[in-house]
């Protein structure tokens, strides 16, 4: 099969200006934001992973791995890791598919896909195809893949909706999404503590880090203008999306979505 084809704070406002996005808590015009937010991972690329350490104390790792498993890629299969950055996922998903499987690493951002491309080389994983996409826009024929992951960076993108359905179009009959991301504490006192970690601790260590506190903030706003688990459950339903689940990880500061394309 070809894979190629042609082509309130804590909430969303429904008060937004027409033709306007969210970039963090600012408010910019749609075709902005692209932009923007490739400069900040433009900015953060050579320090992401180190950066990903600090900030989650390494939990990162556990809450991938929590994902991949749920995944439950087989050998043989054909596995897309959109905004894949620097490859972690890629990674454990190319040993799960083995020689006869496929994965592809894709990333909108030319410095997080070649952060990538040199830590799977390092690694010892070859034989990984790169492809510069939008997530709204992937340039994949219909039912390319039997599973598709996105880790940390539903929330980056300009339109969410339009990306759920180019992911959901992706999919094979069968085939499964899964969505990795910040989402929102469960617990009060948790909240409460995450934010004043996300918005006063953040931003001091990516300008003690990675010399850039102004992308860090904007992550952490980003973090908390991304739609909560229920919400996001029902827009990947509307995507076409079936038997939609939850699963909530360290209080729900992180979540998994994962959704079946029936036909």
């Amino acid at each position: 099969m070809a894979l190629f084809g042609s082509s309130a704070r804590s909430v969303m406002s429904s008060k937004q200006k027409s033709g306007y996005t969210h970039f963090g808590y600012e408010e910019v015009p749609v075709g902005e934001k692209q932009q923007r937010v490739a400069g900040v991972f433009t900015s953060v690329a050579r320090r992401y992973d180190l950066m990903n350490d600090l900030m989650s104390f390494g939990i990162h790792r556990l809450w991938k791995r929590f994902a991949v498993d749920l995944a439950g890629v087989r050998a043989g299969e054909r596995v897309l890791d959109v905004a894949g950055g620097t490859g972690d996922l890629t990674r454990a998903f190319a040993q799960a598919v083995g020689p006869r499987g496929m994965v592809v690493l894709s990333d909108i951002n030319a410095a997080m896909l070649g952060e990538g491309h040199r830590r799977l080389l390092d690694r010892g994983v070859v034989n990984v195809p790169l492809v510069q996409a939008n997530a709204e826009k992937l340039p994949f024929n219909e039912g390319s893949f039997d599973c598709i992951t996105i880790g940390f960076g539903l929330r980056n993108v300009t339109d969410k909706e339009a990306a759920l359905r180019s992911m959901t179009r992706c999919l094979k009959p069968g085939g499964r999404l899964l969505v990795l991301e910040f989402s929102k504490p469960l617990n009060e006192t948790l909240a409460r503590a995450y934010d004043q970690y996300s918005f006063k601790l953040l931003p001091m260590m990516g300008r003690m880090v990675a010399r850039d506190e102004d992308s860090y903030r904007y992550l952490a706003e980003s973090i908390r203008m991304h739609p909560d688990q229920q919400t996001l459950k029902g827009m990947m339903e509307r995507a076409g999306l079936d038997r939609v689940q939850v699963y909530n990880l360290t209080g729900g500061i992180v979540a998994v979505h994962r959704g079946f394309r029936l036909e």
